[in-house]
């Protein structure tokens, strides 16, 4: 059969020769618009009904069939035969493709039969031919029109059909009823099983293959390399080969006439980026190997071109359409029952994308000429491997294979596996950087991270990845600091059965650093690349990869940048070497065993762990057991797995190539020399209580020790050389855990797998026990093994095994001893279409509802383990932290500074930070006014960080954060903070700023008078907050009770509005599992009752000059304060639950903020009026921006609305504002006002001129009269109105044409009096 198959294969080469023999009655002169095409279609179908179909995949949008013809030699439905296709016209004015395909049609059902080629191609293939994707397009294209239309490329909605398929690297909003031709393909792809297809375009001549586009979407220039770059390779070069244009790389377009492409090839998203495109969607989503190809530079020649098109094209189609029956094929089968498994994944190793078998267990895999190692695996079969699997050149390779049923299978198997899609083999560093330099994703932020950077970068990675990623903490250090963990997996916090564990420790020395920031990279690198990185991915995909940055955060806090050698911050903090505090095979440990310690310890009990590396600083060496020797003489001093340690350590150093020469620091110990980069640890120094002997002595788990750098706490500029110098290193030790031995242990009874079985190698005294399922893994170097297995209560086994450069997979069997009845080892395991705006305001609707919030905190649920305050320095480095991890949606500013200079910070969080968007609702959260009232502080930050790491993955924490602008002040008064000690629920240490001035009394008026005298604190927040931002709504955190209050904290009779702020009050209490009941209970008034928890200001503890106040009357925003429990500075640890009782109340006030009305003030023409006022119930007054608009907040019901503007008619509106309903937009358009004094204007003005002589007479007379008199008389100011009844007086006077207007401040004075009222 082989030699057949390569005899077909010569034959169908050599009858190229003449191809052109079945085509001459082809009429090649014309265009087909879609009525000629379909004509045509429908009569080749019906000519050769034997070997061509027609039929459609769906319709356009102008209800125009997509036509597909299917040409292939009658033949059984099984075995099936590979499938092709081949897709015109997508761009409708490039149809050059669609002429060729339809040639192409004629070509083969009139060919076969006659030529020997064309029979031997439809006898095993089924070929699909789409000659127009859009031909909807296609009609409205216009001949001769080389560069082409935006109008004819696109559908009837105006959508390129080639950016409208869902992406790997973007989500693009594409609504299926626009594309109806795209859902139409993606359907087909995913129903049929093609094997290679091609995506015929123009405007250039080339081969273009993918991926189309990159993570980056860099514009030009990048390879975004597939994992079968190869094969994409081999067939782009196998159409342009046989192209005469197209194979010298130079298209010779008129719009890039020196644009080249060696081959006359190129990928995709070098040429440039296609976000969307189809070729990618066929190989992520249908398995199908897609390439697109550019058959012309004019997009839309004269038809006199269409014969030359074809033949430069004939050839190449015919070949490209052969290599359908390249790579490897064959069949897997159930090894019993003999029938075919569908659905069973073949993973070729080193190629990280898997296909899948069709329902008769048939596969076919494309493949380049090479050697390959082959897995199948299938849902309740034991995996297999075929080894050194041979393709070659022409037709597939046959393979078939069988598989064993988990349950049948009793007998123990020996099977040489990979059950991944790489290879784990040492490579050399410069072939490796090659191939990965190019398309990977590095790491550009490189900085050292102090604990609080470090927690957020780690949070921020476990959501912005949660497919892959795990952040744990094992237990905390002296000083109640989390020693974080990150996994990394594809199954994140489940031990996957056969899949290795593996771990990175960094920074245990806490003045040894750049471990700690190496891990960071990598955890950065590792997700960043996975799915794309075949490397990557495939690390991730079959191990679980643990990594901890650091081991002693306490002792990094107390180091400092640019120690070289020093020992300050080396030990936790209680000075404890940690790397000495481990239990020892030769010597008694006397130190009292540290929280770090136990922690790790635990740890390594609980996870069956095989590799580990522990990141150290100092020299640049490879250390491996042991550590110490019983003499401690500083001798060799070896271990059972000497061999293996020294392997290990050689894998890290080999890649690292300062490590590798061997002299690691010539300045400090200019005669140390460490072969190859690598040592015993004792001989080099002993180092009894060591971690690394500890994990091998006591668990699974060998480690090695890797000192990195002689510098200890470098500068931050010379991290990137340590990345650089340690990637490929980290990467390689990782690949290790992947050699030598693993398997199952499998009850022969039950056929489930046996827990703690020991797993012994003859002559290597170090036995290594199975996991809860059975597993195991031994770590062993290539050669010839007796490995024994037992547990209590079995039968041991013996086996040799073969251990070559990968993992072998050995399971064994064992039987029960007779007549045992003990078990008790036996522990086996168990088995859209709406409008953006409306879709935001069904948001705001669904988030009002009764569970609306709950339900999103329920499924945006984030770990932000609140257990500890944030003085100034701790404050200023999370909040530079959020910055910097979430840069696209933030922006730190200082306001201004307190009396004793330390800065009082604001963080701005929106789509577009920094940029005004008058039309966007603008809320602020400011605590912090009394520094001896800090919980606000920590509820602020935790709520930054919570809508910071949930934007882009929760819908409608992303859009709330799209649709506002968000600023969040967490602490005003940073110098009483600093005072204020944790614990003191009453005390008033550090209520006040420095100078002893209660803030929240500062806020006298805003008047330049006023401001100077205002404390610094106040100031600032005044002039760069209040007066300058325009907000909607402001809450502020305070502390000392449980309740809300309102404007006003002053004594008032009446409070305009009072409706909408109690409101306002009520949602933020309502929303709060405690406050609404109305009793804080707080130890110095228990019988306290506040009805709903909401109370006005100067009701409860009234005084003058509030900053509640001050932003009502001079910044025109509604403020509540709210303050959120009896004790102003509690505990650390009741941090977490304050967070749990206000964290729907803080959501609830960002969905508050989105309500009431809103609008813009225009004048007749739409032009907007600035600065009009807003006036709602006749009484608040609020100023439209420099662009007409305005928001208010209201209290549901009706209210009644008037528009007033300098020069302009008054105009009144009645509107009503519903509490589940996002504002009601009014838009309020005022006309001219042509009256002047109640008269016409044009009456006035003819009256004036007549009276002008008149006056002048009369006013000469009058000056001779008066200039014997002297008065010095001046008016005083204009008296500011205080009752209704004078504002009622106004409005009748603008109604009647009065020209004196309402907003003119020309007789008022900046001040306001404690009895006075601006605002109210």
């Amino acid at each position: 059969m082989a030699m057949l198959a390569l005899a077909v294969w010569a034959l169908a080469v050599c009858g190229a020769a003449g191809a052109g023999e079945s085509g001459t009655d082809i009429d090649t002169s014309r265009y087909y618009n879609y009525e000629e095409m379909t004509e045509l279609l429908r009569g080749l179908a019906e000519a050769h009904a034997a070997h061509a179909r027609l039929f459609s995949i769906g319709r356009s949008v102008e209800n125009r069939s997509l036509w597909v013809m299917e040409i292939s030699a009658p033949s059984p439905a099984s075995p099936p035969r590979p499938q092709l296709k081949l897709v015109g016209n997508m761009h409708g004015d490039e149809t050059v493709s669609r002429q060729v395909l339809l040639y192409l049609a004629q070509y083969l059902v009139r060919g076969y039969g006659r030529d020997p080629r064309l029979g031997r191609l439809l006898n095993t293939t089924r070929i699909y031919l789409l000659p127009s994707l859009n031909p909807d397009g296609f009609e409205r294209a216009v001949e001769s029109d080389c560069s082409g239309s935006a109008a004819a490329r696109r559908n009837a909605r105006n959508k390129d059909l080639n950016r409208s398929f869902p992406d790997q690297y973007s989500a693009l909003a594409v609504e299926e009823a626009d594309v109806p031709e795209v859902v139409a393909m993606e359907r087909w792809i995913k129903e049929n099983k093609f094997l290679i297809s091609a995506n015929l375009h123009g405007g250039s001549v080339v081969a273009s293959y993918p991926y189309d586009d990159s993570r980056n979407h860099e514009s030009k220039g990048y390879y975004s390399k597939a994992p079968d770059d190869e094969v994409f390779k081999y067939l782009a070069k196998t159409y342009a080969s046989k192209h005469p244009i197209m194979k010298m790389g130079k298209p010779g377009c008129a719009d890039s006439p020196e644009e080249t492409f060696p081959d006359g090839i190129t990928n995709g998203a070098k040429w440039y980026d296609v976000p969307g495109g189809m070729q990618d969607y066929n190989y992520l989503y249908g398995q199908c190997f897609e390439i697109t190809l550019e058959l012309s530079c004019c997009k839309y020649p004269p038809a006199s071109a269409l014969n030359e098109e074809w033949k430069n094209n004939l050839e190449s189609l015919l070949s490209f359409m052969e290599q359908v029956h390249i790579g490897v094929a064959g069949f897997v089968t159930d090894a019993v029952l003999g029938s075919g498994i569908s659905d069973a994944s073949i993973v070729v190793v080193g190629i990280d994308h898997n296909i899948t078998t069709g329902s008769f267990g048939d596969f076919h895999r494309l493949l380049v000429p090479g050697i390959y190692n082959i897995t199948t695996v299938a849902q309740g079969y034991m995996p297999s491997t075929v080894l050194n699997v041979e393709v070659l050149e022409g037709p597939a390779t046959q393979l078939n294979v069988t598989l064993q049923s988990l349950d049948n299978h009793t007998n123990e198997t020996v099977t040489p596996t990979m059950a991944s899609s790489t290879e784990f083999k040492m490579h050399n560093v410069s072939e490796m950087e090659d191939v990965q330099q190019s398309n990977t994703i590095e790491p550009e932020d490189f900085r050292h991270h102090n604990y609080i950077d470090m927690e957020i970068l780690l949070r921020k990675y476990a959501m912005e990845y949660p497919a892959i990623t795990r952040s744990y903490s094992i237990g905390k250090s002296v000083e109640e600091r989390n020693l974080y963990v990150m996994e990394i997996s594809d199954n994140p916090g489940v031990h996957e059965m056969g899949e290795p564990e593996f771990k990175y420790i960094g920074n245990m020395h806490g003045n040894e650093v750049v471990g700690r920031e190496l891990l960071l990279n990598l955890i950065e690198y590792l997700c960043s690349n996975y799915g794309t990185d075949p490397e990557v991915t495939s690390l991730v995909n079959n191990t679980r990869i643990h990594i901890m940055p650091s081991m002693n955060p306490d002792g990094y806090e107390r180091s400092t940048e640019g120690d070289m050698d020093g020992v300050v911050g080396r030990n936790n903090s209680n000075n404890y070497d940690l790397n000495r505090n481990f239990p020892d095979q030769f010597f008694q440990i006397i130190d009292p065993r540290q929280p770090e310690t136990l922690a790790m310890m635990d740890w390594l009990n609980r996870i069956p762990f095989v590799l580990s590396a522990n990141l150290h600083g100092g020299s640049l060496v490879a250390n491996y057991p042991y550590d110490d020797d019983p003499d401690g003489t500083g001798m060799y001093s070896r271990s059972p797995d000497d061999a293996v340690f020294y392997q290990l350590a050689l894998s890290f150093a080999k890649e690292n190539g300062p490590m590798f020469e061997g002299h690691p620091c010539k300045k400090i110990y200019p005669g140390e020399y460490f072969p190859q980069g690598i040592t015993n640890g004792a001989k080099w120094y002993n180092v009894p209580g060591g971690m690394q002997d500890w994990n091998y002595l006591h668990t699974n788990c060998f480690e090695v020790t890797i000192e990195l750098g002689c510098f200890k706490f470098p500068y931050a500029s010379d991290l990137p050389k340590y990345w650089k110098q340690n990637k490929r290193s980290l990467l390689q030790f990782m690949k290790q855990v992947h050699r030598g031995v693993k398997g199952f242990i499998i009850d022969a009874t039950n056929g489930k797998g046996i827990f703690n079985a020991t797993i012994t190698v003859a002559e290597v005294n170090h036995p290594v026990r199975s996991a809860k399922d059975g597993d195991y893994w031994r770590l062993l170097l290539p050669g010839v093994y007796k490995i024994t297995t037992s547990a209590r209560g079995y039968t041991p086994k013996t086996r040799s095994v073969m251990v070559v450069e990968e993992a072998v997979e050995v399971n064994f069997t064992l039987a029960r001893v007779a007549n045992n009845h003990d078990s008790g080892l036996d522990h086996a395991s168990t088995e859209s279409s709406a409008d953006p705006s409306q879709e935001f305001e069904k948001l705001i609707k669904s988030l009002s509802s009764e569970n609306g919030l709950q339900d999103l905190i329920l499924s945006a649920r984030v770990d932000l383990n609140l257990y500890r305050y944030h003085d100034y320095k701790d404050l200023s480095e999370a909040l530079h932290g959020l910055h910097s991890n979430y840069p696209a949606i933030t922006k730190l500013i200082s306001l201004g500074q307190s009396v004793e200079v330390r800065h009082i910070w604001a963080l701005e969080i929106s789509d577009r930070p920094g940029i005004k968007e008058v039309a966007e609702p603008k809320i602020k959260f400011i605590a912090g006014v009394h520094g001896n009232a800090p919980v606000g502080t920590e509820l602020l930050l935790a709520f930054a960080e919570f809508l910071c790491i949930l934007f882009g993955k929760n819908q409608a924490v992303t859009k709330l954060i799209e649709e506002t602008k968000i600023v969040i002040v967490p602490s005003v008064n940073p110098d009483g903070r600093e005072i204020a000690q944790e614990g003191q629920c009453t005390s008033k240490v550090g209520q006040t700023n420095v100078h002893g001035k209660d803030l929240d009394t500062d806020f006298t008026g805003n008047s330049s008078e006023q401001l100077a005298e205002m404390q610094p604190e106040t100031r600032d927040i005044v002039k760069n907050l209040i007066l300058n931002q325009g907000f909607t709504l402001s809450v502020v955190l305070d502390g000392g009770s449980l309740l809300t209050t309102y404007p006003y904290d002053k004594p008032v009779q009446t409070v305009e509005n009072e409706e909408t702020l109690k409101y306002l009050a009520n949602v933020y209490s309502n929303n709060h599992p405690k406050m609404h009941l109305g009793h804080p209970g707080c130890p110095n008034n228990t019988d306290e009752s506040i009805p709903g928890g909401v109370v006005r200001g100067a009701q409860w503890h009234g005084h003058m000059h509030s900053m509640k106040d001050f932003s009502v009357a001079y910044g025109h925003c509604p403020e509540i304060t709210v303050y959120t429990g009896c004790c102003k500075f509690p505990l650390a640890k009741e941090l977490g639950t304050i967070w749990h009782d206000n964290q729907r109340s803080l959501l609830s006030m960002l969905v508050e903020v989105h309500k009431g009305l809103r609008g813009k003030v225009t004048d007749h023409d739409g032009k907007p009026i600035p600065r009009a006022n807003i006036i709602l119930n006749e009484g608040v007054r609020v100023p439209t921006s420099e662009a007409g608009y305005f928001h208010i907040l209201l209290a549901p019901g009706p209210h009644d609305v008037d528009a007033l503007a300098e020069g302009y008619q008054h105009q009144r509106k009645q509107v009503f504002v519903s509490p589940y309903e996002a504002a009601t937009t009014l838009v309020m358009v005022v006309e001219l006002d042509n009256k002047l004094f109640g008269l016409p204007r044009e009456l006035v003005v003819t009256a004036t001129g007549a009276a002008l002589s008149a006056v002048i007479v009369t006013a000469c007379i009058v000056w001779c009269v008066c200039s014997f008199k002297s008065s010095h008389q001046k008016d005083g100011f204009h008296r500011l109105r205080q009752h209704r009844d004078d504002y009622e007086d106004e409005i009748r006077m603008m109604s009647m044409g009065s020209k004196k207007s309402l907003l003119s401040n020309e007789f008022q004075d900046e001040t306001e009096s404690d009895e006075d009222t601006l605002h109210q």
